[in-house]
């Protein structure tokens, strides 16, 4: 499944991979020879622990490969601040609190609500998804319903 991503969401992915894969690496595969060095495998809790580690690495690695060789990159060029999509900065008024908070849009893998990044497959995002400045639109949340209207659209 392909994952739609901003050019910078895409360049983090592929040094997080080029890191893991040059730098990560070496170092569990030191870790598992220390490990190894302590002798009998069979109770050998450093050495399972190293290879844990390995493991989870590697899942990582594939993990990155499989986003990076199927992303649909969203260039800064071609986002819209006439509608919202993947990319774009919105300003949303929360209408029964009256507060204004600022979000990006980005695709599921960028995703990282503590800094303000929804995705576009989130209640908020996806219902954002085309809207146009001035719009007015409804959220449903596990509390109800939550009204917005979308104050400003920027890259």
């Amino acid at each position: 499944m392909a994952n739609t991503i901003s050019q910078a969401g895409f360049q983090r992915l592929k040094e997080e991979l080029d890191y893991l894969m040059t730098v990560r690496r070496g170092e569990v595969a030191e870790n598992l020879k220390i490990a190894r060095s302590y002798g009998d495998l069979s109770e050998n809790a450093e050495f399972d622990e190293a290879k844990n580690e390995q493991a989870i690495l590697e899942g990582r690695i594939a993990e990155l490969e499989q986003i990076i060789a199927t992303a649909i990159v969203v260039n800064d060029d071609d986002i819209s601040i006439d509608s919202v999509g993947i990319g774009s900065k919105v300003k949303l008024r929360n209408i029964e609190l009256d507060e204004v908070e600022t979000l990006y849009i980005v695709g599921s893998t960028e995703s990282d609500p503590d800094n303000d990044k929804i995705s576009d497959e989130s209640p908020i995002g996806k219902a954002a998804l085309g809207k146009k400045v001035g719009e007015i639109f409804e959220v449903e949340v596990p509390d109800g319903m939550i009204k917005f209207e979308l104050l400003e659209i920027s890259k």
